[in-house]
Protein backbone atom coordinates (compact mmCIF):
# COMPACT_ATOMS: atom_id res chain seq x y z
CA UNK A 1 0.00 0.00 0.00
CA UNK A 2 1.35 3.41 -1.01
CA UNK A 3 0.51 6.95 0.08
CA UNK A 4 1.45 9.52 -2.54
CA UNK A 5 1.44 13.30 -2.71
CA UNK A 6 2.21 15.35 -5.84
CA UNK A 7 3.21 19.00 -5.52
CA UNK A 8 3.37 21.25 -8.59
CA UNK A 9 5.60 24.32 -8.43
CA UNK A 10 3.37 26.47 -10.67
CA UNK A 11 -0.32 27.13 -11.07
CA UNK A 12 -2.16 25.02 -13.69
CA UNK A 13 -1.89 26.17 -17.29
CA UNK A 14 -5.49 25.22 -18.11
CA UNK A 15 -8.58 26.32 -16.09
CA UNK A 16 -10.04 22.90 -15.19
CA UNK A 17 -6.79 21.43 -13.87
CA UNK A 18 -6.27 20.84 -10.16
CA UNK A 19 -3.26 22.39 -8.45
CA UNK A 20 -2.00 19.41 -6.38
CA UNK A 21 -3.25 15.93 -5.61
CA UNK A 22 -2.92 13.10 -3.11
CA UNK A 23 -3.71 9.42 -3.54
CA UNK A 24 -3.48 5.93 -2.11
CA UNK A 25 -2.40 2.92 -4.16
CA UNK A 26 -3.25 -0.69 -3.37
CA UNK A 27 -1.17 -3.32 -5.18
CA UNK A 28 -1.48 -6.75 -3.55
CA UNK A 29 0.31 -9.72 -5.07
CA UNK A 30 -0.55 -13.40 -4.83
CA UNK A 31 1.97 -16.03 -5.91
CA UNK A 32 1.33 -19.77 -5.62
CA UNK A 33 3.26 -22.81 -6.84
CA UNK A 34 1.38 -26.07 -7.44
CA UNK A 35 2.76 -29.58 -6.93
CA UNK A 36 3.09 -30.12 -10.69
CA UNK A 37 5.35 -27.05 -11.01
CA UNK A 38 2.68 -24.69 -12.38
CA UNK A 39 2.72 -21.13 -10.99
CA UNK A 40 -0.23 -18.81 -10.44
CA UNK A 41 0.30 -15.04 -10.22
CA UNK A 42 -2.25 -12.32 -9.45
CA UNK A 43 -1.46 -8.60 -9.17
CA UNK A 44 -4.36 -6.11 -9.21
CA UNK A 45 -3.75 -2.35 -9.08
CA UNK A 46 -6.03 0.36 -7.64
CA UNK A 47 -5.37 4.09 -7.32
CA UNK A 48 -7.81 6.25 -5.31
CA UNK A 49 -6.96 9.86 -6.09
CA UNK A 50 -8.20 13.19 -4.73
CA UNK A 51 -8.62 14.16 -8.39
CA UNK A 52 -11.70 12.28 -9.60
CA UNK A 53 -10.67 12.41 -13.26
CA UNK A 54 -8.56 9.74 -15.03
CA UNK A 55 -6.05 9.42 -12.13
CA UNK A 56 -8.78 7.58 -10.21
CA UNK A 57 -8.51 4.13 -11.85
CA UNK A 58 -7.79 0.41 -11.50
CA UNK A 59 -6.28 -2.40 -13.55
CA UNK A 60 -5.26 -6.05 -13.45
CA UNK A 61 -1.50 -5.92 -13.98
CA UNK A 62 -1.07 -9.71 -13.82
CA UNK A 63 -3.39 -12.71 -13.55
CA UNK A 64 -1.83 -15.74 -15.19
CA UNK A 65 -0.76 -19.36 -14.91
CA UNK A 66 2.74 -20.43 -15.97
CA UNK A 67 3.19 -24.11 -16.85
CA UNK A 68 6.85 -25.19 -17.22
CA UNK A 69 7.76 -28.36 -19.13
CA UNK A 70 11.17 -29.88 -19.77
CA UNK A 71 11.71 -28.29 -23.20
CA UNK A 72 9.16 -25.45 -23.23
CA UNK A 73 7.06 -23.15 -21.04
CA UNK A 74 3.53 -21.83 -21.54
CA UNK A 75 1.92 -18.81 -19.89
CA UNK A 76 -1.75 -17.90 -20.26
CA UNK A 77 -3.66 -14.97 -18.80
CA UNK A 78 -2.83 -11.31 -18.18
CA UNK A 79 0.83 -10.41 -17.85
CA UNK A 80 3.58 -7.82 -18.36
CA UNK A 81 6.58 -8.22 -20.67
CA UNK A 82 9.46 -5.76 -20.97
CA UNK A 83 11.87 -5.49 -23.90
CA UNK A 84 14.67 -2.96 -24.09
CA UNK A 85 18.15 -1.96 -22.98
CA UNK A 86 18.29 1.84 -22.66
CA UNK A 87 17.75 3.71 -19.41
CA UNK A 88 15.57 6.73 -20.16
CA UNK A 89 13.77 5.95 -23.45
CA UNK A 90 12.29 2.51 -24.23
CA UNK A 91 11.58 2.37 -27.97
CA UNK A 92 11.20 -1.35 -28.63
CA UNK A 93 8.92 -2.23 -25.68
CA UNK A 94 5.65 -3.03 -27.48
CA UNK A 95 3.75 -5.95 -25.90
CA UNK A 96 2.05 -3.99 -23.10
CA UNK A 97 0.14 -0.74 -23.48
CA UNK A 98 1.41 2.40 -21.73
CA UNK A 99 -0.47 3.68 -18.70
CA UNK A 100 0.09 7.41 -19.31
CA UNK A 101 -2.11 8.36 -16.35
CA UNK A 102 0.40 6.77 -14.01
CA UNK A 103 3.71 7.94 -15.44
CA UNK A 104 4.67 10.69 -17.89
CA UNK A 105 7.78 8.80 -19.03
CA UNK A 106 5.92 5.66 -20.12
CA UNK A 107 7.42 3.41 -17.43
CA UNK A 108 4.06 2.07 -16.20
CA UNK A 109 2.20 -0.50 -18.31
CA UNK A 110 -1.29 -2.01 -18.39
CA UNK A 111 -1.77 -5.76 -18.05
CA UNK A 112 -2.02 -7.50 -21.43
CA UNK A 113 -4.10 -10.67 -22.10
CA UNK A 114 -1.78 -13.13 -23.80
CA UNK A 115 -0.79 -16.67 -24.61
CA UNK A 116 3.01 -16.89 -24.37
CA UNK A 117 4.97 -19.92 -25.54
CA UNK A 118 8.70 -20.06 -24.70
CA UNK A 119 11.30 -22.48 -26.09
CA UNK A 120 14.73 -22.25 -24.41
CA UNK A 121 17.84 -22.75 -26.57
CA UNK A 122 21.47 -23.43 -25.65
CA UNK A 123 22.32 -19.73 -25.12
CA UNK A 124 19.08 -18.10 -26.16
CA UNK A 125 15.31 -18.29 -26.18
CA UNK A 126 12.43 -18.20 -28.67
CA UNK A 127 9.20 -16.53 -27.52
CA UNK A 128 5.85 -16.60 -29.35
CA UNK A 129 2.92 -14.37 -28.38
CA UNK A 130 -0.78 -14.42 -29.21
CA UNK A 131 -2.44 -11.24 -27.93
CA UNK A 132 -6.23 -11.67 -28.32
CA UNK A 133 -7.43 -8.38 -26.81
CA UNK A 134 -6.09 -4.86 -27.33
CA UNK A 135 -5.70 -2.41 -24.43
CA UNK A 136 -6.28 1.27 -25.24
CA UNK A 137 -3.73 3.76 -23.93
CA UNK A 138 -4.76 5.80 -20.91
CA UNK A 139 -4.34 9.58 -21.02
CA UNK A 140 -4.74 12.32 -18.38
CA UNK A 141 -8.21 13.88 -18.28
CA UNK A 142 -9.32 17.51 -18.36
CA UNK A 143 -8.71 18.02 -14.62
CA UNK A 144 -5.36 16.18 -14.57
CA UNK A 145 -1.93 17.76 -14.78
CA UNK A 146 0.57 16.65 -17.44
CA UNK A 147 -2.14 16.60 -20.11
CA UNK A 148 -2.28 17.82 -23.68
CA UNK A 149 -4.29 20.68 -25.13
CA UNK A 150 -6.78 19.91 -26.62
CA UNK A 151 -7.44 16.96 -24.31
CA UNK A 152 -7.32 13.40 -25.63
CA UNK A 153 -10.81 11.88 -25.77
CA UNK A 154 -10.33 8.25 -24.70
CA UNK A 155 -14.08 7.58 -24.86
CA UNK A 156 -14.21 7.80 -28.66
CA UNK A 157 -11.18 6.00 -30.12
CA UNK A 158 -10.94 5.17 -33.83
CA UNK A 159 -9.59 1.88 -35.20
CA UNK A 160 -8.27 0.98 -38.63
CA UNK A 161 -9.44 -2.63 -38.10
CA UNK A 162 -13.18 -3.33 -38.07
CA UNK A 163 -12.49 -5.83 -35.27
CA UNK A 164 -11.32 -2.93 -33.06
CA UNK A 165 -10.13 -4.21 -29.66
CA UNK A 166 -10.74 -7.86 -30.53
CA UNK A 167 -8.22 -7.85 -33.40
CA UNK A 168 -5.61 -10.55 -32.56
CA UNK A 169 -1.97 -9.44 -32.48
CA UNK A 170 1.11 -11.64 -32.88
CA UNK A 171 4.75 -11.31 -31.94
CA UNK A 172 7.88 -13.47 -32.07
CA UNK A 173 11.22 -12.75 -30.41
CA UNK A 174 14.60 -14.44 -30.25
CA UNK A 175 17.08 -13.41 -27.57
CA UNK A 176 20.66 -14.61 -27.31
CA UNK A 177 23.46 -14.29 -24.76
CA UNK A 178 27.00 -14.01 -26.08
CA UNK A 179 30.18 -13.98 -23.98
CA UNK A 180 29.79 -10.32 -23.05
CA UNK A 181 26.55 -9.24 -24.70
CA UNK A 182 22.78 -9.77 -24.67
CA UNK A 183 20.77 -9.18 -27.84
CA UNK A 184 17.16 -9.56 -28.91
CA UNK A 185 15.36 -9.41 -32.25
CA UNK A 186 11.56 -9.43 -32.69
CA UNK A 187 8.72 -8.85 -35.12
CA UNK A 188 5.25 -7.66 -34.16
CA UNK A 189 2.07 -7.64 -36.29
CA UNK A 190 -1.13 -6.04 -35.02
CA UNK A 191 -2.63 -2.90 -33.53
CA UNK A 192 -0.17 -0.12 -32.75
CA UNK A 193 0.20 0.62 -29.04
CA UNK A 194 1.04 4.20 -30.00
CA UNK A 195 -2.01 5.92 -31.51
CA UNK A 196 -2.05 8.83 -33.90
CA UNK A 197 -4.08 11.79 -32.61
CA UNK A 198 -6.76 13.17 -34.94
CA UNK A 199 -8.79 16.31 -34.38
CA UNK A 200 -12.40 15.77 -33.29
CA UNK A 201 -15.18 17.50 -31.41
CA UNK A 202 -16.33 20.88 -32.75
CA UNK A 203 -14.95 24.43 -33.03
CA UNK A 204 -16.11 25.26 -29.51
CA UNK A 205 -14.94 22.01 -27.86
CA UNK A 206 -12.08 20.53 -29.89
CA UNK A 207 -10.58 17.21 -28.73
CA UNK A 208 -7.94 14.79 -29.96
CA UNK A 209 -9.16 11.26 -30.72
CA UNK A 210 -6.75 8.29 -30.60
CA UNK A 211 -6.48 6.48 -33.94
CA UNK A 212 -5.09 2.93 -33.69
CA UNK A 213 -3.49 1.69 -36.92
CA UNK A 214 -2.51 -1.80 -38.01
CA UNK A 215 1.28 -2.05 -38.14
CA UNK A 216 4.22 -4.34 -38.64
CA UNK A 217 7.24 -3.54 -36.46
CA UNK A 218 10.69 -5.08 -36.34
CA UNK A 219 12.89 -4.18 -33.41
CA UNK A 220 16.15 -5.10 -31.79
CA UNK A 221 17.97 -4.35 -28.55
CA UNK A 222 21.54 -5.03 -27.49
CA UNK A 223 23.60 -4.58 -24.33
CA UNK A 224 27.38 -5.08 -24.27
CA UNK A 225 29.63 -5.25 -21.20
CA UNK A 226 33.17 -3.99 -21.80
CA UNK A 227 35.03 -3.67 -18.51
CA UNK A 228 33.50 -0.75 -16.59
CA UNK A 229 31.52 0.25 -19.70
CA UNK A 230 27.97 -0.82 -20.48
CA UNK A 231 26.97 -0.09 -24.09
CA UNK A 232 23.26 -0.09 -24.93
CA UNK A 233 21.16 0.27 -28.07
CA UNK A 234 17.60 -0.11 -29.37
CA UNK A 235 16.23 0.32 -32.89
CA UNK A 236 12.94 -0.26 -34.69
CA UNK A 237 11.39 -0.04 -38.13
CA UNK A 238 7.60 0.32 -38.45
CA UNK A 239 5.29 0.08 -41.46
CA UNK A 240 1.55 0.69 -41.70
CA UNK A 241 1.14 3.88 -39.66
CA UNK A 242 1.31 6.55 -42.31
CA UNK A 243 4.73 6.46 -43.95
CA UNK A 244 7.23 3.89 -42.77
CA UNK A 245 9.74 5.19 -40.26
CA UNK A 246 12.72 4.22 -38.14
CA UNK A 247 13.76 5.19 -34.63
CA UNK A 248 16.80 4.40 -32.53
CA UNK A 249 18.39 5.11 -29.17
CA UNK A 250 21.93 4.27 -28.21
CA UNK A 251 24.13 5.16 -25.29
CA UNK A 252 26.47 4.07 -22.54
CA UNK A 253 26.91 3.77 -18.80
CA UNK A 254 30.37 4.02 -17.24
CA UNK A 255 30.59 2.97 -13.59
CA UNK A 256 33.07 4.18 -10.97
CA UNK A 257 33.15 1.46 -8.31
CA UNK A 258 33.85 2.24 -4.63
CA UNK A 259 34.03 6.02 -5.06
CA UNK A 260 36.00 7.91 -2.40
CA UNK A 261 36.98 4.54 -0.86
CA UNK A 262 33.35 3.85 0.06
CA UNK A 263 30.90 1.10 -0.88
CA UNK A 264 29.08 3.48 -3.24
CA UNK A 265 29.11 3.10 -7.03
CA UNK A 266 28.55 5.99 -9.47
CA UNK A 267 27.43 5.39 -13.04
CA UNK A 268 27.62 8.11 -15.70
CA UNK A 269 24.91 7.70 -18.37
CA UNK A 270 24.65 9.16 -21.87
CA UNK A 271 21.99 8.50 -24.51
CA UNK A 272 20.91 9.84 -27.89
CA UNK A 273 17.46 9.18 -29.36
CA UNK A 274 16.29 9.86 -32.91
CA UNK A 275 12.77 9.37 -34.33
CA UNK A 276 12.49 10.35 -37.99
CA UNK A 277 8.77 11.21 -37.64
CA UNK A 278 9.91 14.45 -35.97
CA UNK A 279 6.89 16.46 -34.74
CA UNK A 280 4.43 13.72 -35.81
CA UNK A 281 5.66 11.47 -33.00
CA UNK A 282 3.49 11.01 -29.90
CA UNK A 283 6.59 11.13 -27.69
CA UNK A 284 8.56 14.27 -26.85
CA UNK A 285 11.81 12.39 -27.56
CA UNK A 286 12.43 12.79 -31.29
CA UNK A 287 15.98 14.22 -31.56
CA UNK A 288 17.35 14.46 -28.05
CA UNK A 289 20.52 13.98 -26.03
CA UNK A 290 20.26 12.75 -22.46
CA UNK A 291 22.92 12.83 -19.77
CA UNK A 292 22.61 11.55 -16.24
CA UNK A 293 23.99 9.50 -13.40
CA UNK A 294 23.06 6.57 -11.19
CA UNK A 295 24.33 6.54 -7.59
CA UNK A 296 24.02 3.31 -5.59
CA UNK A 297 25.19 3.57 -1.98
CA UNK A 298 25.10 -0.23 -1.59
CA UNK A 299 23.95 0.18 1.99
CA UNK A 300 21.48 -1.92 3.99
CA UNK A 301 18.70 0.54 3.13
CA UNK A 302 19.19 0.06 -0.63
CA UNK A 303 19.63 3.79 -1.25
CA UNK A 304 19.71 4.72 -4.95
CA UNK A 305 19.48 7.90 -7.03
CA UNK A 306 18.87 8.15 -10.79
CA UNK A 307 18.93 11.58 -12.42
CA UNK A 308 18.97 12.80 -16.00
CA UNK A 309 18.73 15.97 -18.06
CA UNK A 310 17.16 15.84 -21.53
CA UNK A 311 17.90 18.43 -24.26
CA UNK A 312 16.01 18.62 -27.55
CA UNK A 313 18.43 19.31 -30.41
CA UNK A 314 15.81 20.87 -32.70
CA UNK A 315 14.16 23.11 -30.08
CA UNK A 316 15.11 24.80 -26.82
CA UNK A 317 13.21 22.25 -24.68
CA UNK A 318 15.14 21.07 -21.61
CA UNK A 319 13.79 18.71 -18.91
CA UNK A 320 15.34 17.33 -15.73
CA UNK A 321 14.20 14.14 -13.98
CA UNK A 322 15.14 12.63 -10.63
CA UNK A 323 14.20 9.33 -8.99
CA UNK A 324 15.38 8.02 -5.63
CA UNK A 325 14.56 5.06 -3.35
CA UNK A 326 15.47 4.22 0.24
CA UNK A 327 14.14 1.68 2.73
CA UNK A 328 13.28 3.27 6.07
CA UNK A 329 12.40 0.13 8.04
CA UNK A 330 11.74 -3.53 7.31
CA UNK A 331 8.25 -2.59 6.07
CA UNK A 332 8.58 1.06 4.96
CA UNK A 333 10.17 2.42 1.79
CA UNK A 334 10.47 6.02 0.57
CA UNK A 335 10.27 6.77 -3.14
CA UNK A 336 10.70 10.25 -4.63
CA UNK A 337 10.34 11.44 -8.22
CA UNK A 338 10.75 14.92 -9.68
CA UNK A 339 10.24 16.36 -13.16
CA UNK A 340 11.40 19.91 -13.88
CA UNK A 341 10.55 21.60 -17.20
CA UNK A 342 13.47 24.01 -17.51
CA UNK A 343 12.35 25.21 -20.94
CA UNK A 344 9.56 24.20 -23.33
CA UNK A 345 9.68 25.50 -26.90
CA UNK A 346 6.46 26.81 -28.46
CA UNK A 347 6.84 24.39 -31.39
CA UNK A 348 7.48 21.35 -29.17
CA UNK A 349 4.91 18.85 -27.86
CA UNK A 350 6.30 19.57 -24.38
CA UNK A 351 4.79 23.09 -24.48
CA UNK A 352 1.52 21.84 -22.92
CA UNK A 353 3.60 20.70 -19.90
CA UNK A 354 5.44 24.01 -19.45
CA UNK A 355 3.87 24.69 -16.02
CA UNK A 356 3.78 21.07 -14.83
CA UNK A 357 7.13 20.80 -13.02
CA UNK A 358 6.41 18.69 -9.95
CA UNK A 359 7.67 16.48 -7.17
CA UNK A 360 6.03 13.21 -6.15
CA UNK A 361 6.67 11.61 -2.76
CA UNK A 362 5.57 8.04 -2.03
CA UNK A 363 5.58 6.21 1.27
CA UNK A 364 5.27 2.49 0.54
CA UNK A 365 4.29 -0.05 3.22
CA UNK A 366 4.98 -3.74 2.59
CA UNK A 367 3.08 -6.34 4.62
Amino acid sequence: ITLEGRYFSEEPKYPAQQEHNASVVLEPELYHTFDNGAIFQLKPFVRLDSNEDQRNHWDIREANIVYPAEEWEMQIGISKVFWGASEFVHLVDIINQTDSVENFGGEEKLGQPMLRFTVPQDRGMFEFFLLPWFRERTFPGEQDRLRSEPIIDTNHPVYESAAEQSHPDFAMRYSHTFSNADAGLYHFIGTSREPDLILGGDQFNPVLRPYYSQIGQTGMDVQIVAGDWLLKGEALYRIGQGRSFAAAVFGFEYTFYGIAESRADLGIIGEYVLDDRADKSLTVFTNDVIGGFRLALNDAAGSEVLAGIMKDINFSTVMFSLETNRRLTEHLKLHLEALVILDAAEQDAAQSLAQDSHCSIELQYFF
